[in-house]
């Protein structure tokens, strides 16, 4: 006997060979990402804020657009289909920029202190007369005003804002001192009561006044240590008034009090302004 194997079956039911083959994946196609303009915004909002964060007269409005910029970075980075490279510009240009912002910020500030106060190079003129408003006309050489070659009393000292002229000195001035307060004690042993009569002139611009408050008058010894208002409280007659209100041209002449070595050998450190240079000064 013979087999013979059965006939496919045959039918609506029947299904083709091909129809449990498996098809092909096809992804389907994406859309071109369109433009975005809440990108674009945000990158010239941050790059107009970080220029205006570079001009001293316009850092607060600098302050107000970078921000502004950065977040509207972030929310155009997080539309879909949109264009992302606007957005992530905005951010990294918001961010650099307030980095320099803070840093032209902080050279605004040490700027407006010099100018408040006075700073920078210091002009020695040997004319005694105090200046009024103006600059000596020949200042000294550089070697003058140093602690070997201390400026001679009456010269006028020049800084950018403030003119200090030492006007004399009294080495010893301690009767004087205790005459004038009951409450003075008297000097420690070995040392006296120095008295410095001196005048500032403001030169500076203001229109509000300055008052010569960081203008100061110490005393170096010979070996090489510093005596200021600071190691003992010192009041003596006609005081410096270092409150008051100047003007450009405006003057105060006072004294100033301060316990040093007796007797006396060195020299006086006088800083027309906070951040000027000190100049020494002969004591006679």
């Amino acid at each position: 006997m013979s087999y013979s194997p059965a006939p496919p079956p045959q039918g609506p039911s029947a299904a083709p060979p091909s129809a449990y083959a498996p098809l092909p994946y096809a992804s389907p196609p994406q859309p071109p990402r369109s433009r975005n303009v809440v990108g674009i915004i945000a990158l010239v909002i941050a790059a107009v804020g970080f220029v205006l964060a570079c001009v001293p007269g316009a850092l607060i409005v600098g302050w107000v657009l970078l921000p502004v910029g950065f977040v509207m970075g972030i929310v155009a980075v997080c539309l879909s289909g949109k264009v992302k490279w606007q957005g992530i510009a905005a951010i990294i240009v918001s961010v650099v920029g307030t980095i320099v912002g803070v840093v032209v910020f902080f050279a605004v500030v040490a700027s407006s202190f010099t100018n408040a106060f006075g700073g920078g190079d210091v002009q020695i003129s040997d004319d005694p007369a105090v200046v009024e408003g103006g600059t000596a006309e020949e200042p000294a050489g550089d070697e003058v005003g140093t602690r070997e070659n201390p400026a001679a009393l009456g010269a006028s000292i020049e800084a950018e804002e403030w003119t200090v002229v030492v006007n004399a000195v009294t080495p010893d001035a301690t009767d004087a001192v205790l005459a004038e307060s009951s409450y003075m004690e008297d000097p420690d042993t070995g040392h006296a009561y120095m008295q410095i009569d001196y005048t500032v002139t403001y030169t500076g611009d203001d229109t509000e006044g300055s008052m010569p408050a960081f203008v100061t008058i110490d005393y170096v010894s010979a070996d090489g240590v510093t005596f200021d208002g600071l190691d003992k409280i010192v009041m003596g007659p006609d005081e410096m008034d270092t409150l008051t209100t100047l003007y450009n041209g405006g003057s105060v002449t006072g004294n100033a009090y301060l316990q040093v070595p007796s007797p006396a050998d060195g020299v006086l450190a006088v800083t027309p302004g906070m951040f000027a240079d000190t100049v020494f000064v002969a004591i006679d």
